[in-house]
């Protein structure tokens, strides 16, 4: 359940028209800004190998980037935006992308334990239900699979937080929250220990700002 701020209006169809007013700009604006995270995020992916589901995978940015190993299959809740990564897989003949698909990250459209790797840049704060994006990524993950996220991390406590909440209003309607603490990740984790037997592996800065984290997640 959302709770605070995050009870504002957020949902399929809101995160749906921001990031499909998004796609057009998307490259220009995100790109350079969070470079440096993806290039992180993606390493770690690489280095899992085996196949992998890009949840949020936006216009493609990332698919050039895996390993020729990686068999990749990307999902995104924007049509306008995965029309752009399938030009980008088309032009760039990228042979390891096994598929590109419209789905909604709270509702996987995947059997049980079907990846290796699940990895979602930036995208569990664009989810109205955090907590259930996040069961669905243990749900399709096998067995020593590893789940890794680049998130935005806010405040418990403190000034910083309550900015983070006032910005609330404004944030959701460009289809993402400030308000994401980390207690919220270690209160998921500790459920999904019980449930789908995952277990916390590392949290690392990166840029910008020190806002942003390389989250690590192993289902044993």
């Amino acid at each position: 359940m959302l709770n605070g701020a995050a009870q504002l209006e957020f949902n399929r169809q809101e995160v749906e028209r921001a990031y499909d007013r998004w796609a057009p700009v998307y490259d220009l604006v995100f790109g350079p800004v969070f470079g440096r995270g993806r290039e992180t995020a993606i390493a770690a992916t690489n280095r899992m190998g085996g196949r992998v589901l890009e949840v949020g995978v936006g216009t493609g940015i990332s698919l050039p980037k895996y390993a020729l190993n990686v068999c990749v299959y990307g999902v995104d809740i924007s049509e306008r935006m995965l029309r752009k990564a399938q030009q980008r897989v088309d032009e760039l003949q990228l042979k390891n992308v096994e598929g590109l698909a419209v789905m909604d990250a709270e509702h996987l459209e995947f059997p049980d334990r079907s990846f290796d790797v699940v990895m979602a840049q930036y995208v569990v704060t664009a989810c109205p239900n955090p907590e259930a994006c996040l069961d669905e990524f243990a749900r399709v993950l096998k067995s020593g699979g590893e789940l890794i996220l680049l998130s935005r991390v806010s405040a418990d406590k403190g000034v910083r937080q309550v900015i983070e909440k006032g910005l609330m209003p404004v944030t959701t309607r460009l289809g993402f929250r400030t308000e994401f603490a980390w207690s919220r990740y270690t209160d998921w984790v500790e459920a999904a220990d019980r449930s789908h037997g995952m277990r916390f592996v590392e949290r690392r800065p990166v840029p910008p700002f020190g806002h942003f984290s390389l989250i690590r997640f192993r289902k044993t």
